[in-house]
């Protein structure tokens, strides 16, 4: 694998932005170490030595400030621009892209971004064993000098990325009383470590959201982890003390759980559409258990404020699923706060589907609470090194999910090894992030800086801000969202997945021209005018 020449990169692009922008300023901060891959774009490596970092910079009331990943190369690339009298008082360019922002028209209010704490990414995490090397991890994600992340997902128990499948009080068998429930080894040795680590150095308080792949197989009707099943009713009420009693042990360690999962993929239990961890909940089963057991189990015990969200499955099934269990299982609503999606239907179906339900139950929110590329059976490689179609993914995914009023996005595994695991069922997949420890490094993958560009300026508490697009007739395809953020800024996120273009931006009496390279992403962060 080839390295490149990081200052000659920095350099040559520093002087690409002066002779088209005179009198702008690069920003500083500790580059990409580059390694290019063949057929690929390049991966980011981080060593003992040395990991890039992401410096944000504050715009002023004359300076925005745009930042800039692509295909080509560039990972994160600061530049500052002044605003010019001639731009604000130019005709339109008639070829370009042209965004009108609206501050004054708000949308929904961003909860965070995040990934989750599995047993594999605690594991991999842990493998590094150098205490500097596995502190940068945990920097890259969740520091400022990182995608200062501030949302996790963490198991209940084991899930397909643990080294065995597992779930607590699997002893003594048929006991409603759970009168052995106790954390695993996998809990005090892996994941309670790292999330702890990630609490001394995140920014905002971090919000939890812990999910169940199945409980102890006796109180299941095939009574093991795995393929079909349901809930055996005599342990509606046991199952909702399950969740409790996590809650209770992770809060005895020290660390708060925001919000629980109804169970992750209930139709993977009804259908066996993967042979991993699950449970299967038919829609109106869920909403009575929720009705009747969850629901008053949490609101009448101390953690009555943790977030019940339910769904927790794919988009393409929300409509139908949550309607379905909500119009026949009203009583259900006044215990459910939001729902969860994952990512794995998102190319096939676009996430205005999500308005059927918001329509209906506008006082719930809407999580993204899984993502992750390389998990459908036809890709054959799960881990790919510098892809840069995977990061375009994310960026259209996210982009797609703010501008139908989703609230965050979480990530799934924060790191993965080489094979994408480890994972009992071989269910590998591919990470942001991935470990290298017989080498003593990792790499940031192209998805890492996608996913920069949003969780890095999208504080908590952002709202989304109306955009009107005009676009010319043969224009590159950008897609994009907006946002104004608590301190006050206007934060515009586009993704050019097509050839280089310029984007007009106007707010207020201002207008500025921007370029957007080829199959590129870049935020722009200006303050509010307003």
């Amino acid at each position: 694998m080839l390295f490149c020449k990081t200052n000659l990169f920095f350099a040559s692009f520093a002087g690409f932005i002066g002779s088209v922008w005179l009198n702008d300023d690069v920003g500083a901060g500790r580059p990409c170490l580059q390694r290019q891959i063949p057929d690929q774009s390049v991966v980011c490596v981080c060593s003992p030595a040395y990991c890039d970092d992401l410096v944000r910079d504050t715009p002023t009331p004359d300076k925005y400030v745009m930042y800039t990943s692509s295909e080509a190369g560039m990972r994160f690339v600061k530049t500052t621009h002044a605003f010019k009298t001639n731009e604000n008082d130019s005709k339109r360019d008639q070829d370009n892209i042209v965004l009108t922002l609206d501050p004054s028209i708000k949308y929904q209010t961003v909860l965070g971004f995040g990934g989750a704490v599995t047993d594999a990414a605690s594991i991999n995490w842990k493998n590094l064993t150098d205490p500097g090397l596995m502190q940068k991890l945990i920097d890259s994600y969740f520091s400022k000098s990182g995608l200062q992340y501030n949302m996790l997902r963490v198991p209940i128990g084991g899930c397909d990325f643990s080294t065995h499948p597992y779930a607590y009080n699997e002893i003594p068998e048929n006991d409603p009383a759970l009168s052995n429930y106790s954390l695993a080894y996998e809990d005090h040795h892996f994941k309670i470590p790292m999330i702890k680590e990630i609490m001394k150095v995140a920014s905002d308080p971090v919000y939890i959201v812990a999910s169940t792949w199945s409980p102890p197989p006796w109180m299941k009707t095939n009574r093991v982890y795995a393929n079909v099943s349901q809930l055996k009713p005599e342990y509606y009420q046991t199952y909702a003390e399950y969740f409790l009693k996590f809650v209770e042990q992770y809060a005895n360690e020290g660390i708060k759980i925001w919000g629980i999962t109804t169970t992750n993929e209930p139709l993977n239990g009804m259908f066996g559409i993967a042979n991993f961890n699950s449970l299967g909940w038919a829609p109106l089963n869920l909403g009575r258990w929720i009705a009747n057991h969850l629901g008053p189990t949490i609101r009448n015990s101390a953690f009555r404020d943790l977030k019940i969200i339910s769904h927790d499955d794919q988009r393409a099934t929300v409509p139908f699923y949550i309607n379905m269990m909500l119009r026949a299982i009203s009583e259900a609503s006044q215990y459910i706060d939001g729902f969860g999606v994952h990512y794995y239907t998102d190319l096939f179906v676009s996430a205005e589907v999500f308005s059927l339900v918001t329509e209906n139950y506008p006082d719930k929110f809407i999580l993204a609470t899984e993502s992750c590329e390389g998990s459908f059976p036809w890709q054959k490689e799960k881990v790919v090194l510098g892809s840069w179609d995977r990061a375009k993914a994310y960026a259209v995914d996210i982009i797609d999910d703010l501008n139908q009023n989703v609230v965050g996005w979480i990530d799934w595994n924060l790191c993965l090894n080489a094979q994408g695991g480890p994972n009992w069922a071989r269910n590998f997949v591919d990470s942001a992030i991935i470990v290298f420890p017989e080498s003593k490094e990792f790499v940031k993958q192209p998805m890492y800086y996608a996913l920069s560009h949003f969780s890095k300026f999208l504080p908590r508490g952002s709202r989304r801000i109306k955009v009107t697009e005009r676009k010319p007739l043969w224009s590159s395809r950008v897609t994009n969202v907006a946002f104004q953020t608590p301190k006050n800024t206007v934060v515009v996120i586009l993704h050019n997945e097509d050839l280089a273009t310029n984007v007009s931006i106007e707010i207020g009496q201002k207008k500025i021209t921007v370029p957007v390279p080829n199959r590129s992403i870049v935020t722009i962060e200006m303050l509010n005018v307003g």
